[in-house]
């Protein structure tokens, strides 16, 4: 069957054959890799890995089900957002421009700037306590330390690809030390656990943090992103049709589950029977204990800091990409704009986490919680566009995507509407505090 896609411009493909594309090899597709395994790094990031830990610690197996809608959401808002890229062939937020003005871009732009920011404090207090764990010192002295090191990999050329390599190996390395530490504590109850992934519901007081976790593992803002990072990489249409987008895809969201997943295992099994609801990083500590011993601390420091480095270096240009994108100014990763914004944003969340006097692993807990600000205004648009008649001109309009795309975004919507309504009250009291 012979499909002709057109541009937002209105320019069509001559007589572009779906059919015709032959699907990759296995090599192939791998070196099509890429964007995924970004966005798996700046997702995995200390948020990600502290939340889940709390959870399993907290809630013990009554939480784990939270893992199938993250699978189901996080491949369909990817799948999504690469689809209407590469059929307009523009980015998401562009595409918004395009169709629905400069108003809704800028809005979306923001949303998501917001939404970034947040990440970029957990991602600063991740490696304030990752070096705490290590070397003892403050953890705010180590997130010094490690914004300066970050500010210098900015001033170097070449970040993607050097980001991308860099995260390829920390997301290995999480995986094994996890999974190592899963097996030497004897490994779940599989009564237990088949139970909390058939039982769904929220025990009593998980809702904001549940809300945190999925935000960071499963979030429209990711595939928004993902659409630049494929701009990067020089995808193409015919990437619709040779398995390039949903290998990406896959790789992106099994990486985030085998490692959270993994994290919150072990919290169930090494820290909630011991009653331990981690209020600080030596707690976090707690979970290599089984398989390392004293040496637990410092290699949990060290995961710690691996994954907010290469979150903090990823998130702080997705922030500054999507601000940017909204206004329609330069997206290029490379870019100096990009950069400079990148710095700008380091500074303005670190002045915001040092002013913060509590412990950093619940500052990286609330910090999580607000990343689902944007939800709300890209999910909408997302969802807009997915089933906009001008996008799927001259291909199959993919109903059974935007009817997931759209379960996902209610799902989010409703979750977010219900925690944030007890979360935002108590963060206008912490800013309060600040300037009292």
């Amino acid at each position: 069957m012979e499909e002709t896609i057109r541009t937002a411009e209105g320019s069509s493909d001559a007589a572009f054959d779906s059919s015709a594309v032959k699907t990759l090899s296995f090599l192939e597709l791998v070196k099509r890799i890429g964007p995924g395994l970004v966005l798996t790094g700046i997702v995995i990031g200390p948020g990600a890995i502290t939340t889940a830990a709390m959870l399993g610690a907290r809630y013990g197996y009554g939480i784990i089900w939270l893992f199938i809608p993250i699978l189901f959401m996080g491949v369909t808002f990817l799948l999504t957002n690469y689809r209407i890229a590469l059929l307009t062939g523009k980015p998401i937020i562009h595409a918004i421009r395009y169709y629905y003005g400069g108003g809704a871009a800028a809005f979306v732009g923001v949303a998501s700037f917001l939404s970034c920011m947040f990440f970029t404090m957990g991602n600063i207090s991740g490696s304030g306590s990752g070096m705490n764990l290590i070397f003892g010192i403050n953890w705010k002295i180590g997130a010094i330390i490690m914004i300066m090191v970050t500010i210098f990999c900015y001033l170097t050329k070449g970040v993607y690809s050097k980001v991308e390599k860099g995260i390829t190996i920390c997301i290995a390395g999480m995986i094994i030390a996890y999974y190592a530490t899963l097996v030497t504590a004897g490994g779940p109850s599989w009564g237990e656990l088949g139970s909390g992934l058939t039982h769904w519901s929220f025990p009593a007081g998980s809702l904001a943090a549940a809300l945190g976790f999925i935000s960071t593992s499963a979030s429209v803002t990711t595939g928004l992103y993902g659409t630049y990072l494929g701009k990067e990489k020089k995808w193409d249409k015919e990437d619709l049709f040779n398995g390039a987008m949903m290998v990406d895809s896959i790789t992106h969201i099994a990486g985030v589950i085998l490692i959270s997943g993994a994290v919150m295992l072990v919290g169930v099994v090494v820290l909630h029977p011991a009653g331990i609801v981690i209020k600080n990083p030596a707690e976090l500590g707690e979970m290599m204990v089984p398989l390392l011993g004293k040496a637990a601390f410092t290699v949990m420091g060290i995961a710690l800091l691996a994954s907010a480095f290469s979150s903090l270096l990823g998130n702080t240009h997705r922030t500054v990409v999507l601000f940017n994108a909204g206004f329609d100014k330069p997206t290029n990763l490379e870019h100096k704009s990009i950069k400079i914004g990148s710095m700008v944003v380091l500074a303005i969340a670190a002045v915001i986490c040092f002013s913060y006097n509590g412990s950093p692993t619940q500052l990286i807990l609330f910090a999580n919680i607000m990343t689902a600000v944007a939800t709300p205004v890209s999910g909408f648009f997302v969802c807009m566009l997915i089933w906009n008649k001008d996008v799927n001109k001259g291909v199959k309009q993919p109903k059974i995507l935007g009817i997931c795309m759209i379960i996902s975004y209610l799902f989010c919507l409703v979750l977010t509407v219900s925690a944030l309504r007890t979360v935002i009250p108590k963060f206008a009291d912490s800013i309060m505090k600040l300037f009292t």
